[in-house]
């Protein structure tokens, strides 16, 4: 308790909030202190909630408070387990409730400030069921929740750039490496300059070597034309085989079939589809919205304890015991009108769900053949992209197969050279600092030897000059050699050239042969286009008028089948009442008081006086309250101010046992002084 106190101070004493506090100072607010205390806390997570708790009643105070701690997702500790409790000590500002919320708000303040600003856009307000109803409610409701998702991924991705943004310090040291790389390449560039200079015809020669460079380009961006060029024509008979194909069904079905089958089929997938928009897709959307609501109204209601549930779970074997008791009842009391339509309903309720059932089926058996023939698509591009546009059959996976088990053979086997030539470097690697250490204590002993016979330095001049003679003649014979592979390399580009152009020459011959033959297709392929829109328009112009002529004789029937039941419903109930008024005038005629007493005006009149009795009854309670109120509200009165003054002895003898606490602090404090 001691170092939660203690942090609370530290950070109350820190900005935002500068409050000066000591341990003694701080156990010594009051409890409106505290709450003014905690309110500025609240502020400064919300800034809504800087008020001045003077201005504002008590029980405004603790609600606003307990619904900034509900969304900031505040729990009780294990000392106030009860919610009452804690409510009640958030009110009186007690210290043990305030001080674990002061402790807990000061250790997240960021954290808390992120969640009640996005609270402030994503807690939903709660619009009973009943408006829903209403379109217009509806369309408001639809439309914020769909912003609120909209709010939710823009802070994502705010919040995602935020962490993936790039540091200036990252940014400038690749600038200056780059830079760097840059006068190094223009360094290289200068140096190459000048020993292209030196050379005959070095002007033609790179002109040649340019003139070379762009042929290469060249014939890399005819490659890739090639490529696309065939990738396209690829995709074009693939569509153009997959028109034929529907073209063929098409005319299949047409030839095959008659207009009754082709009304039938037509008929067969409208009913289905009117019963997943009319029956299926509604259902499932409202239970799913129920279930959302519900789950929603969960997670804005407060945490909840272990007695809460108890009491759920209790009350929840209630209501099932009084549901088992009331089918008990309804079983008892079974008519055997009711047993001439249960069969009925029974079938009708399995082939319900027999047609929901089916309806799934049909629904992901649908499904399942769009996704495969999307991955045969995706499948016959993918082998006809790579490298080839036929998939390899058995015999020809098989010698696949068998190069790659020999190039894995050959794989480790240089492997293995690798790693003995790894094994003999480091041999030779150690040799060589071996031998290099050697050298060093030769030459220490031969500058021991010159200095002794005063020629210090003889050994390093010689090697110097042996050294300038052979990079010489290097240079000599690098400079005739590089004579000598320029004028191949010339001659070698000019021959290149030549055959680059002879091998392209049939290839292009073939890419315009391709060309025309695409261009012909595809004027073909517009053709088939055109006269397949146009069946199908006639087509579809049939069938929009057949089924308006069916919609107007299903509402016909529809609209008769109404009348007859409702024309059935209205002579059922006139031959009702007709059986009542006759059972009535039977037993008011009846001279046996036993049936008098059934007949429905004997019993009315009986009900009005016991209706009139019951009035008398509470006309006299009437008046003995008013009687009795006026003393009733001065003993009432007099219990208010006794209330009253025992709350304030209650506080005047708290106050004074806080001042008695400080005086004995003070007072230990000057012995501790006087000791000192």
């Amino acid at each position: 308790m001691g170092d939660q106190i203690q942090f609370i101070v530290e950070k109350l004493n820190q900005e935002p909030f500068r409050k000066n506090y000591n341990l003694i100072s701080f156990d010594s607010l009051e409890s409106l202190q505290l709450l003014q205390l905690l309110s500025d806390v609240l502020g400064e997570i919300d800034p809504k909630h800087a008020v001045d708790i003077r201005e504002e009643p008590p029980e405004q105070t603790a609600k606003r408070m307990l619904n900034l701690l509900g969304i900031l997702k505040y729990k009780p500790p294990g000392t106030v387990s009860d919610l009452s409790a804690f409510r009640q000590g958030l009110v009186t500002g007690s210290k043990a409730v305030i001080h674990p919320v002061l402790h807990w708000l000061l250790q997240r303040t960021n954290e808390l400030r992120t969640r009640a600003y996005l609270a402030r856009f994503l807690v939903k307000l709660e619009v009973p069921a009943e408006f829903l109803q209403d379109d217009t409610v509806a369309d408001f409701n639809k439309q914020y929740e769909e912003l609120m998702e909209a709010f939710k991924n823009l802070h994502k991705e705010h919040e995602q750039l935020k962490i993936s943004g790039l540091s200036t310090a990252e940014i400038r040291r690749d600038i200056s490496a780059m830079e760097e790389e840059k006068d190094q390449l223009a360094k290289r560039v200068e140096r190459l300059k000048k020993r292209v200079e030196t050379v005959q015809n070095h002007q033609r020669m790179l002109e040649i070597a340019r003139q070379l460079r762009l042929e290469k380009e060249r014939e890399e961006s005819l490659a890739q034309q090639k490529q696309e060029q065939k990738s396209q024509l690829f995709h074009a008979e693939q569509r153009l085989q997959r028109a034929q194909v529907q073209l063929k069904e098409m005319q299949a079905v047409v030839a095959d079939s008659k207009p009754e089958s082709l009304m039938k089929k037509l008929e067969e997938e409208i009913n289905f589809n009117s019963y997943l928009v009319t029956e299926k897709i509604p259902g499932e959307m409202e239970s799913k919205k129920t279930s959302v609501y519900f789950l929603e109204k969960v997670v804005a209601e407060p945490a909840m304890t272990q007695a809460d549930l108890t009491a759920l779970e209790s009350e929840l074997d209630e209501i099932n015991a009084q549901m088992n008791q009331l089918i008990e009842k309804r079983m008892i009391t079974y008519e055997p009108t009711d047993s001439k339509f249960s069969l009925y309903r029974q079938q009708a309720s399995i082939t319900s769900r027999k047609k929901e059932a089916k309806a799934e089926e049909l629904q992901a058996a649908k499904e399942e053949m769009s996704s495969l023939e999307r991955q045969m698509e995706q499948k016959s591009s993918q082998a006809h992209e790579l490298e080839g546009s036929e998939v390899l059959t058995e015999d020809e996976f098989k010698q696949y197969v068998n190069k790659l088990r020999s190039k894995n053979t050959f794989y480790k086997k240089k492997r293995q050279e690798i790693a003995e030539i790894t094994a003999e470097y480091g041999i030779l690697q150690r040799t060589e600092e071996l031998l290099r250490q050697r050298h060093e204590a030769i030459q220490q002993q031969l500058q021991a030897i010159e200095e002794k016979k005063g020629i210090s330095g003889y050994s390093y001049t010689q090697e110097e000059l042996e050294r300038v003679s052979a990079v010489k003649s290097e240079m000599d014979e690098v400079k005739g050699q590089t004579l000598d592979n320029m004028s191949e390399m010339v001659k070698k580009l000019n021959a290149m050239v030549s055959e680059k152009k002879a091998s392209l020459a049939p290839v292009i011959k073939e890419l315009r042969q391709l060309r025309q033959n695409c261009q012909e297709l595809t004027q073909e392929r517009d053709e088939k286009k055109v006269q397949y829109y146009s069946c199908a328009a006639g087509l579809e112009t049939n069938r929009s008028a057949l089924e308006q002529e069916v919609k107007g004789l299903l509402e016909e029937c529809a609209q008769e089948e109404s009348n007859y039941r409702y024309i059935n419903c209205m002579k059922r109930n006139l031959e009702i009442q007709l059986q009542r008024a006759k059972e009535e005038m039977k037993a008011y005629v009846s001279p046996e008081p036993q049936q008098r007493r059934r007949a429905v005006r004997e019993q009315y009149t009986r009900i009005i006086l016991e209706q009139e009795n019951l009035g008398k009854k509470l006309r006299e309670k009437q008046k003995v309250v008013r009687e009795s109120h006026g003393s009733n509200m001065k003993q009432m009165k007099m219990w208010q101010d006794f209330q009253q003054l025992m709350e304030c002895k209650r506080d005047c003898f708290l106050k004074q046992q806080n001042q008695a606490a400080i005086g004995q602090v003070i007072q230990e404090g000057g012995k501790d002084r006087l000791v000192l």
